[in-house]
C-alpha cells in the first residue's frame, strides 16, 4: 500500500515538473545594469610627476567604449593635437591615450573625459574621470570656481569652454583670437558650473566661450563670449559668474554676387547705415539702378535695369569708418526677378499688427482707388494707405473689429515698381477672432531702484517676441487680446534709450545690457483675465 502511494506521488511530481517546463514565458534578465564602469589602475599611475611618457591606459573593472569622446575629452592646458584614444569603435578592459604634442616642462596637465567613457552594455558613463600628471615635481593644486549664463536668452548653451589666461607680457585682450589659453575647462552637456583645478598660483583672464570651431580661439563671427573684466589672482575663494553674448561683428562687406538679372546682392557684417555703393564701370544711360535694404536681412542690394555686360565694377564705403573696399561683379546667366506681392498676415490678423502688403521688388507708387476693402457685410472698410519704401511695402491702416471678416481686392495697376511693373487682380481674405477667444495679461513690475527705460517683452516658449511695451517710468503693462497659450517674460535695460537689447564688446571692456526673466511660465486661457507681479532683485 505503502509503495503505491509513494508511486503516485512520484508520478504527480514529475507530471508537475513537466508542466511547469512547458509553460510559456518570457524568462526575465534580472535587474537592469545601473554601475558604472570602476577605474581599477592607471599605467603611469594618476597623479604623476616628472612624467616623461606618451602613452597612458586606463583600466576598468569591465569592458567599456568610448562615446561622443571629441565633444567630452577636455585637455588642460590645451594640447595642439587632439591625442589618439583607443579603442576607437570596440570595447576593451582598458582606453589608451597617445599624446602626440611635445608637453611644456613643469607643467600641470588635467584630462577630463566627461562622461565619455561607458560600460560596453548599458553604457553607463563614468561620469568626469579626470586623470592628472605633472611634467614637473609637484602637481598643482589650487582651483577657480563659478557658473555660466547666457546674457540675452534665459537658457545657458551647453558645451560652454572656460578659459584662464596667465597675464605676463605676451598677453593683450587680443590673445583670445590667436592663442589658446593657459587652462581649460568646459561645461560639457549636465550643467552651467564650471570648476578649473590644478591651477597655478598668478594672475589670469578669465573668459568663457561657446566654441563653433572647438578649435579654442574665440570667433567674433561665430562665437558667444563672455568675461570678467577684472583680473583673477589666484589662490582665491571668489565664485565668478560668465554672462556669454554674441558680439555685432566688426564692419565688413561680403564679395557681392549677382543672384538676378536685375540684382546684385551686397551682404555686409556689423552695421551698415553708413555704407554707399557706387559704380566705376560706366553704364549705359538707359540703365537706371536703385539700392534697397532687404528685409530682415544684412543686405543691400542694388536693383538695375538689365543690360548686356560682362561685368561692373563698384565700390563699396563706409565714410564713417573710412573704409573702401572695390569689387568686380561677373554677368552670371540668373532669373529675372519679378513683382510679387504677399500679406504680412493671413488668415486671422492680430490686434497689435497692421496689415501689410510685402513686394519683392522696389516699389515706387501705389493708387489707393484700386483697393477695395469690404467686410462681412459687404460694406466698404475705410482705410489709409501708406508707402513705406525702407520697408518696401504697403501699410493697409483701418480699425479692426472683433469677430469680423474682410475681403480685400487689389484691381491691376494699383502698384507701380522699378522696373515699370505693376500687379495683375490679387484677392485676399481674412478676418478676426471674438474676443473671448483671447486672454489678457496685467504685469506689474516693481522692485528697489529699478533703473529705467525698460522694455518688456511677452515672449513665446520659443522665446521669440509676441508683444513689447516700452517704459520711461513706472507704468502697469498690459497686454491684451493675446492667444491663449504659455508665455514667458522678459525685461531689456534699456540703458543707452535706444529702445532695443544692446550686446556688448570684448576689446570695449563693455558688457551687454542687462536682462531679466520672470520666474517661471505664465499660462493664459480663453476669456481670463490675469494679473502677476514680477518683482526685480539686484
Amino acid at each position: 500500500m505503502l509503495r503505491r502511494v509513494l508511486a503516485v506521488f512520484f508520478v504527480f511530481f514529475i507530471a508537475l515538473a513537466f508542466y511547469q517546463c512547458a509553460r510559456k514565458g518570457t524568462p526575465t534578465g534580472g535587474p537592469r545594469d545601473v554601475t558604472p564602469p570602476v577605474l581599477l589602475k592607471a599605467e603611469p599611475e594618476n597623479m604623476s610627476i616628472n612624467f616623461k611618457t606618451q602613452k597612458i591606459r586606463l583600466y576598468f573593472d569591465e569592458l567599456v567604449k568610448l562615446k561622443d569622446v571629441q565633444e567630452q575629452l577636455i585637455v588642460s592646458p590645451p594640447l595642439k593635437y587632439q591625442p589618439l584614444l583607443k579603442p576607437q569603435g570596440g570595447a576593451s578592459k582598458f582606453i589608451e591615450v597617445t599624446i602626440k604634442d611635445t608637453l611644456l616642462e613643469n607643467t600641470t596637465y588635467t584630462l577630463n573625459f566627461g562622461q565619455s567613457i561607458v560600460d560596453n552594455n548599458e553604457e553607463n558613463p563614468n561620469p568626469f574621470l579626470t586623470y592628472v600628471f605633472s611634467t614637473g615635481t609637484y602637481i598643482d593644486s589650487l582651483e577657480l570656481s563659478g557658473a555660466v549664463k547666457d546674457a540675452f536668452n534665459k537658457a545657458a548653451d551647453d558645451f560652454v569652454s572656460v578659459m584662464l589666461y596667465q597675464i605676463d607680457s605676451a598677453y593683450t585682450d587680443s590673445t583670445v583670437y590667436q592663442k589658446p589659453p593657459n587652462y581649460i575647462t568646459n561645461t560639457l552637456d549636465s550643467t552651467v558650473v564650471f570648476k578649473l583645478r590644478n591651477l597655478k598660483e598668478g594672475t589670469y583672464a578669465l573668459i568663457g566661450l561657446k566654441d563653433a570651431a572647438k578649435d579654442n580661439i574665440f570667433d567674433q563671427k561665430a562665437d558667444k563670449i563672455g568675461f570678467v573684466r577684472d583680473t583673477i589672482t589666484l589662490p582665491t575663494d571668489s565664485i565668478y559668474l560668465l554672462s556669454l553674448f554674441k558680439e555685432e561683428p566688426d564692419y565688413s562687406i561680403i564679395v557681392p554676387s549677382m543672384v538676378a538679372k536685375n540684382r546684385i546682392s551686397f551682404g555686409y557684417y556689423g552695421n551698415g547705415n553708413d555704407i554707399e555703393i557706387n559704380t566705376l564701370t560706366q553704364l549705359p544711360d538707359t540703365v537706371s539702378a536703385t539700392i534697397l535694404k532687404e528685409r530682415n536681412k544684412d543686405t543691400l542690394d542694388y536693383w538695375f535695369t538689365p543690360f548686356e555686360m560682362d561685368s561692373i565694377i563698384f565700390t563699396v564705403t563706409n565714410e564713417k569708418l573710412k573704409v573702401q573696399d572695390t569689387f568686380s561683379v561677373k554677368n552670371r546667366k540668373v532669373e529675372l526677378d519679378t513683382l510679387l506681392l504677399n500679406l504680412n498676415q493671413r488668415g486671422t490678423l492680430q490686434f497689435d499688427k497692421q496689415l501689410s502688403i510685402l513686394s519683392n521688388t522696389p516699389l515706387v507708387k501705389a493708387d489707393s482707388s484700386k483697393i477695395t476693402l469690404i467686410n462681412k457685410d459687404s460694406l466698404n472698410v475705410p482705410y489709409t494707405l501708406v508707402l513705406d519704401s525702407l520697408e518696401n511695402k504697403l501699410n493697409v491702416l483701418f480699425e479692426l473689429q472683433a469677430n469680423e471678416s474682410y475681403k480685400m481686392q487689389l484691381l491691376p495697376g494699383t502698384v507701380l515698381d522699378f522696373f515699370d511693373s505693376t500687379n495683375d487682380t490679387l484677392a485676399y481674405a481674412f478676418g478676426t477672432k471674438i474676443l473671448s477667444d483671447y486672454g489678457n495679461l496685467q504685469m506689474n513690475v516693481n522692485g528697489d531702484n529699478i533703473s529705467y527705460p525698460i522694455i518688456v517683452q511677452l515672449l513665446n516658449e520659443k522665446e521669440e517676441v509676441q508683444r513689447e511695451i516700452y517704459a520711461e517710468g513706472p507704468k502697469v503693462f498690459e497686454f491684451n487680446n493675446i492667444d491663449p497659450t504659455n508665455y514667458l517674460v522678459r525685461i531689456i535695460f534699456d540703458e543707452n534709450r535706444n529702445k532695443k537689447w544692446d550686446t556688448g564688446s570684448y576689446l570695449k571692456k563693455m558688457q551687454p545690457e542687462k536682462v531679466s526673466y520672470y520666474p517661471g511660465v505664465i499660462e493664459i486661457r480663453a476669456n481670463w483675465e490675469k494679473i502677476e507681479t514680477f518683482t526685480l532683485k539686484d
